[in-house]
C-alpha cells in the first residue's frame, strides 16, 4: 500500500514538473526577430515561404503574382487573334497582407493551438491561395477595340484555274462581334483559370453569304463539253461569236434554275458589243446585228445535251448551218425563238465559255454523280433530203440599177432527228429521240439594184424582180430601159436550176459577184 502511494505521488510530480516547463517556456516573450518568421512548411500559391521574413516573403509573393499577371491572354474573333496579357487587364492581387497572418501560425493562441499547428506543418504542406481581381472597365476595353475585325459576308465566286478547273474564290461569312458577352467570356476564363495561357473565343453573330465556298466547291466535274469552228468567219462574225461567248462565260445556275441564252446575249446592238454580219431571216442571209450568235447558243446546246441538262426551249434553223449535224442546231431570235435549259442536278453549275484559234467551246461544270461506266452518243439521222431549185430576186434601193450580186448560195434541205443513246459498260441499252428538225431547201439568191432616176426603169425592174425574172432583169439593164416582158418569161437557167446570167462583157454597168 505503501510502495502504491509512493508511486502515485512521484507521477503527479513528474507531470507538475513537465506542465510547469511548458507553462514556462510559454510566458516567455519571443525574440521579434522569431516573430517575423514565416514557419516552415507554409506555401502561398506554390511558392515555398518557409523560413522568410515578412519583406522576404512579400517580394516572393509579389514575384509570383507579377509573374501571374503576365500570362498571354489570346482573343480569337474570325480566325484574327489579339494578344493580350492579365496585367493589361487590370490583374491585381486583393490580399497580399496575408504575410502578416502567415508569420502568427504557431506562434499564437493557447498553448495546445500553438502545438497544434506546429505539429500540422511538420507532419504537411499547408498551400493558402492569393485573391485577385480584374478591372472589368480595362477588359470591356481591350475587348471593343476587336471590333475592327467585323466583316461583311463574301459572295463566292467561281474561277478557272491554270489546270482548266473552278476554284473557289470569297464564300465566307460575315461576322460582328457580340461585346457584352464577349466581355462576360473572358471575366469567366481568368476567374476559372488554373494555368497556363488563357484562350477566349469571343462571341459574334454570324452572316452567312448566300454563295458559300462550301456549296461551290461541290462544282470541279467536267458535265458537258462541246465546240464549234468559226475559223472560215468574216471579221465582224468573229467578233459577234467571241462577244456572245463573253456574255455567257461565267455564268453560275443554281439548281432548279432555268437559263436563256437570248436573256444572256441580248440586245444585239453595237453598245452590246455587236457588229452587223450574215444572219438567217426566213429563207435567205442578211446582214444584222448579232449575225452568228446562233453558232454560241448551238454549241451551248451541245454541251448542255452532254450534261443531261433539261431542254426547255430549242429551235433549228430555217435552212442548215455548216457548222453542225442536222438537228444538232440551237437557232435564237430576240422576242421569237431561244434555247433554254434547267440545271437538274442537286449543285449549281458553272458555264465556262472561251474562242481560240477560230473555234468556240463551252464546259459545264458541276457535281458529277452519273456512273464512271455509263456513257452518251448523240446520233443525227436525217429522214429525208430536199435539193434545191431555181432562185429568187430582191431589190437592193442602196445599189443601182447594173447591179447584180449572188447573196446566197443553194441550201439542200433535211428532215432530220436527233437521238440519244446510252451506254453501260459499251453496251447499248435506251435510245430515244431528243429533237425532229426540218430544214428549207433554198435555190440561189439574187440582190437586184434599183435605184434610178427614170420611174419607168424603176417600174419595171420592180416587175421583173416581183416575177423572178432575171432575163427581164438583164434586158432592163442591157438596153437602159424599160422593156415588156412576156408574163410567162422566165430567165434561161442551167442544169441545177441557176440562171443564166450575161455576161458582164456586154455591158460594163452590170456587176456579178458570187
Amino acid at each position: 500500500m505503501k510502495a502504491d502511494r509512493f508511486l502515485k505521488v512521484f507521477a503527479a510530480g513528474v507531470i507538475l514538473a513537465a506542465v510547469t516547463t511548458v507553462y514556462a517556456h510559454a510566458a516567455k516573450p519571443v525574440a521579434s526577430s522569431y516573430d517575423q518568421t514565416i514557419a516552415s512548411g507554409v506555401h502561398v500559391e506554390g511558392v515555398d515561404l518557409s523560413g522568410m521574413s515578412l519583406e522576404e516573403a512579400r517580394g516572393a509573393l509579389q514575384t509570383k503574382v507579377d509573374q501571374m499577371a503576365s500570362t498571354p491572354v489570346s482573343l480569337t474573333i474570325g480566325g484574327n487573334v489579339v494578344t493580350s496579357s492579365l496585367a493589361d487587364m487590370g490583374y491585381t492581387c486583393t490580399n497580399l497582407d496575408i504575410v502578416n497572418d502567415l508569420a502568427r501560425i504557431g506562434k499564437s493562441g493557447n498553448i495546445v493551438e500553438r502545438y497544434k499547428e506546429q505539429k500540422d506543418l511538420e507532419n504537411n504542406t499547408v498551400d493558402y491561395p492569393l485573391e485577385f481581381t480584374v478591372d472589368r472597365s480595362r477588359v470591356r476595353e481591350i475587348v471593343g477595340g476587336c471590333s475592327v475585325y467585323n466583316t461583311d459576308p463574301v459572295e463566292g465566286q467561281l474561277l478557272i484555274g491554270s489546270d482548266g478547273y473552278p476554284y473557289v474564290e470569297g464564300g465566307t461569312d460575315g461576322i460582328t462581334l457580340k461585346k457584352k458577352k464577349s466581355v462576360k467570356a473572358v471575366m469567366n476564363a481568368i476567374r476559372n483559370w488554373t494555368g497556363g495561357e488563357i484562350s477566349v473565343d469571343l462571341v459574334v453573330d454570324v452572316t452567312s453569304p448566300e454563295v458559300s465556298a462550301e456549296t461551290l466547291s461541290l462544282v470541279k466535274d467536267v458535265l458537258g463539253q462541246a465546240t464549234t469552228d468559226y475559223s472560215a468567219s468574216s471579221a465582224a462574225r468573229a467578233t459577234n461569236v467571241q462577244n456572245g461567248c463573253h456574255l455567257i462565260d461565267g455564268t453560275l445556275l443554281w439548281p432548279g434554275e432555268e437559263f436563256s441564252v437570248t436573256r444572256a446575249v441580248t440586245p444585239f446592238s453595237a453598245e452590246n458589243g455587236y457588229q452587223p454580219a450574215p444572219t438567217y431571216e426566213e429563207n435567205r442571209t442578211v446582214d444584222s446585228y448579232g449575225g452568228g450568235i446562233c453558232q454560241v447558243s448551238t454549241t451551248l446546246y451541245n454541251a448542255a445535251l452532254k450534261a443531261e441538262m433539261d431542254i426547255t426551249a430549242r429551235s433549228n434553223h430555217t435552212m442548215m448551218v455548216s457548222y453542225v449535224e442536222p438537228s444538232k442546231d440551237a437557232a435564237i431570235a430576240e422576242g421569237s425563238m431561244d434555247m433554254c435549259f434547267v440545271n437538274n442536278t442537286d449543285a449549281p453549275i458553272y458555264i465556262e465559255g472561251y474562242c481560240s484559234g477560230g473555234q468556240i467551246t463551252f464546259v459545264i461544270f458541276g457535281h458529277e454523280t452519273r456512273p464512271e461506266n455509263r456513257t452518251l452518243q448523240f446520233t443525227s439521222k436525217v429522214l429525208a433530203t430536199m435539193q434545191p431549185e431555181g432562185f429568187s430576186l430582191y431589190p437592193d434601193a442602196t445599189q443601182p440599177v447594173g447591179y447584180v450580186l449572188q447573196t446566197q448560195s443553194p441550201h439542200t434541205g433535211y428532215q432530220a432527228e436527233l437521238w440519244k443513246e446510252i451506254y453501260v459498260d459499251g453496251v447499248l441499252t435506251d435510245e430515244y429521240r431528243i429533237n425532229s428538225s426540218y430544214y428549207q431547201a433554198v435555190g440561189t439568191i439574187y440582190s437586184i439594184g434599183v435605184a434610178t432616176a427614170d420611174p419607168s426603169v424603176s417600174q419595171a425592174i420592180y416587175a421583173a424582180i416581183s416575177a423572178n425574172n432575171l432575163q427581164a432583169v438583164q434586158q432592163i439593164i442591157a438596153t437602159g430601159k424599160a422593156q415588156a416582158a412576156q408574163p410567162d418569161q422566165q430567165a434561161q437557167t442551167d442544169a441545177y436550176g441557176n440562171p443564166v446570167v450575161t455576161d458582164p462583157a456586154v455591158d460594163p454597168n452590170v456587176t456579178i459577184i458570187n
